[in-house]
């Protein structure tokens, strides 16, 4: 999943940008509103986590920007503008979610992954394929009953090729899941993952089609 964080508060910034890619999302950030709102003009996201006290231009008028391109991306807003009031017109400004700060980061992940199942059209938690359970809530795999350990990032390439069997996925597709701005993309990053996964959950598991990319089956 990649997630674009609008955070103008260096501290602030730096430990969501930690956390976040500890949980295998790719994530750009940046701190400025009128840089935010022309990011999002040109750049696709599965969600985006906004400040609204942004330096350039307000939060509030990046979000209504957003949904008057006619964009659904799921929108977080993470502010210390905590008045019912402020709660009140984030979200008529079309925020599907609000939390004050300061939060708790487990509740903050938690909303996130909750938002990223609703957007993804799936109102139960669980992803099932090929005797294979994700569990993305808590970020658990089980294969054919057993527990499977997957690193965040060997997550991060599974995930979306599970949720979408049979879709073909390039490796710039998939390094965009791995990786976010300014972050170094190995030439082989795709494949050592890939391999991994496949030590894992079977060498037929992922398919390869040359010249494309990576896929799992649908059967």
């Amino acid at each position: 999943m990649k997630l674009l964080l609008v955070e103008d508060d260096a501290m602030i910034g730096r430990a969501l940008l930690d956390a976040l890619r500890a949980e295998g999302y790719a994530l750009n950030w940046v701190r400025d509103g009128r840089l935010a709102a022309d990011t999002l003009a040109t750049e696709p996201y599965d969600l985006v986590l906004l400040d609204l006290g942004l330096p350039g231009r307000d939060g509030l008028e990046v979000l209504r920007g957003l949904r008057q391109r006619g964009s659904a991306v799921p929108v977080l807003v993470a502010t210390a503008r905590d008045a019912v009031g402020d709660r009140v017109a984030g979200l008529d400004a079309g925020a599907d979610d609000y939390i004050a700060k300061p939060f708790d980061i487990d509740e903050l992940l938690a909303r996130i992954r909750a938002l990223l199942r609703r957007s993804a059209g799936r109102a139960g938690p669980l992803i099932v394929h090929q005797g294979l359970t994700l569990n993305p809530a808590t970020r658990e795999a089980v294969l054919n009953g057993e527990p499977l350990h997957l690193s965040a990032r060997e997550w991060a390439v599974l995930e979306p090729m599970v949720q979408r069997p049979g879709a073909v996925f390039s490796r710039a597709q998939l390094e965009e899941k791995l990786y976010g701005w300014k972050d170094e993309v190995s030439s082989n990053a795709v494949e050592v993952y890939v391999h991994g996964l496949r030590r894992k959950l079977g060498s037929d598991f992922i398919k390869t089609v040359r010249g494309l990319g990576y896929v799992v089956p649908r059967e």
